[in-house]
């Protein structure tokens, strides 16, 4: 196992952070892991794709890239597959796999950035959809006790971009697999998200497929959001703040115009890009970072931003956030 001694990141966070580690050790199987489990005492995270991080310091100790790859259908039925898939594998990809091979209910999670072991983490959502939807299970290894754990979707303790593993086992763990119940033809579509049904209307497509719906997203993804390879971005740094009804209704009495989606659970989920929006943050920039012209939500590094000027800049959105609106909007990305 080889160590690699003072890396620079940069290349592999979405924000372009120019931070090194200390040591970087390349996970490829399950068995490297506890090879190095069994070596040092040292304290070890975990990376991903690094599409949702903002390091603001060099990593100490050993930061281990998941590599761990390999898609399988490994149980069927008539009606569902059901996929394993190495946790180190591009979601995006394994979205285009599954579409491939005619198997429904990921598509609305088209392009979404990182790594399959990631989004279990998030509880990753889009369009109508969450993982939680499909997801079936997952093992993990605690780097605790070196045990390989097997977790069900109860266990996981899902909620809106949330999980026990960014709770309860932050920093505790390694996903090594990921598996997923997909839907054979027919399919179930999820087209209910207001602009999804007017850009199949607008394609005027009668019978849409996995693929049309797949198609839509990433075209709608596309327009507003950058590509990290040309403007340094983590996609939606904040999440979407709920609140009780009781306070939608006096923010609607306030701000009319109010954009907002009713929950079952008597709540009201405000969009943060909104809030942020009219804060007078959308497509301004602050040094070398601030909101991106298209989608306020996404703060972006124009080339040469530190972690902890970003981070200065999303505490300065929070305040700003909550001055006018008294809403408190929170990071979605993990700041290092």
């Amino acid at each position: 196992m080889k160590i690699i001694k003072n890396k620079s990141l940069k290349k592999i966070n979405t924000f372009g952070i120019d931070i090194s580690a200390k040591n970087l050790i390349i996970i490829k199987k399950e068995k490297d892991l506890f090879q190095l489990l069994n070596k040092t005492n040292k304290k070890i995270k975990i990376l991903g794709g690094g599409s949702n991080i903002l390091l603001t310091k060099k990593v100490k100790g050993i930061l281990a890239k998941n590599e761990i790859k390999g898609i399988e259908i490994i149980a069927e039925d008539e009606e569902t597959a059901l996929v394993e898939i190495g946790a180190g594998e591009n979601w995006h990809e394994f979205v285009l796999w599954a579409i491939q091979n005619n198997l429904g209910g990921v598509e609305n999670l088209s392009l979404i950035p990182g790594t399959v072991g990631a989004a279990p983490i998030q509880n990753i959502g889009a369009y109508g959809v969450e993982l939680k939807n499909v997801f079936e299970g997952l093992n993990f290894i605690d780097l605790e006790t070196h045990e390989e754990i097997a977790f069900s979707k109860e266990a996981c303790n899902f909620g809106y971009r949330n999980s026990i593993f960014k709770n309860e086992l932050k920093n505790k763990f390694c996903i090594t697999r990921v598996y997923l119940r997909l839907k054979k033809h027919p399919h179930t579509l999820n087209i209910n998200y207001g602009i999804i049904s007017k850009k199949i209307e607008e394609q005027k497509i009668k019978n849409p497929t996995i693929k049309n719906i797949s198609d839509i997203i990433i075209n709608i993804r596309q327009a507003k959001l950058p590509d990290p390879k040309k403007i340094g971005n983590s996609g939606s740094f904040f999440k979407n703040p709920e609140v009780s009804k009781k306070k939608w209704k006096k923010l609607k009495e306030k701000f009319p115009e109010i954009i907002s989606y009713p929950l079952p659970n008597n709540q009201f989920k405000i969009p943060a890009a909104w809030l942020i929006d009219q804060c007078g943050f959308k497509g301004k920039k602050y040094g070398n970072t601030g909101c991106y012209k298209n989608q306020a939500l996404v703060i972006v590094n124009y080339g040469n931003a530190t972690g902890k000027e970003i981070k200065k800049f999303s505490k300065k959105v929070q305040k700003a956030v909550y001055k006018k609106f008294k809403i408190q909007i929170f990071p979605e990305v993990n700041i290092w």
